[in-house]
């Protein structure tokens, strides 16, 4: 079974006609900006063996932030929606905002983890490059800390600093 790219508009008139359309992306990206016709099921619920309830009738829209998350798992989602016909917006929700169409946004919801990992990833590896060289050469530790972290991260699929943030108290909802 394969998917079908679909612009923003022809996904929108699919949707007008009853097909259901599926946001991939984590939770808090969806708290922060949706398309009002999305149901959330993050990727990381299909992972663990979530399926949608489908047809052979159906139609399923996916769609992500930005077309490649859906891209590199589409034969995750065909599994999931089987055996419903399988429909990717091409370009997520960027494209679908640039087409001019509707999302909801939530400007009071906290960024994504994970965008709030490379930001206090960057900070701490520019501020151990500036008070290595203004202060300290021992300084330079800290940005051999977080690459060690952030490898560490990218080996095992935990993230401590991820873990740190999603406890603070802007994250909290």
């Amino acid at each position: 079974m394969t998917a079908e790219n679909l612009s923003p508009k022809a996904a929108f008139a699919l949707i007008e006609q009853g097909a259901t359309l599926i946001d991939i992306r984590d939770a808090d990206e969806y708290a922060r900006e949706h398309i009002p016709e999305a149901r959330l099921v993050p990727l990381s619920a299909m992972e663990q063996g979530a399926t949608l309830q489908a047809t052979v009738d159906s139609v399923v829209i996916f769609h992500c932030q930005s077309g490649n998350r859906t891209r590199n798992n589409l034969s995750r989602l065909i599994a999931a929606a089987a055996p419903a016909q399988i429909k990717i917006v091409d370009g997520g929700i960027d494209a679908w905002r640039q087409a001019g169409l509707v999302t909801v946004k939530d400007t009071s919801a906290p960024l994504p983890l994970m965008r709030q990992v490379q930001i206090a990833a960057g900070v701490l590896i520019l501020l151990g490059v500036v008070l290595g060289y203004g202060i300290s050469s021992a300084f330079f530790l800290l940005c051999a800390f977080v690459g060690a972290g952030l490898t560490f991260a990218g080996i095992t699929g935990f993230c401590g600093m991820a873990r740190l943030l999603a406890v603070m108290p802007w994250n909290r909802r």
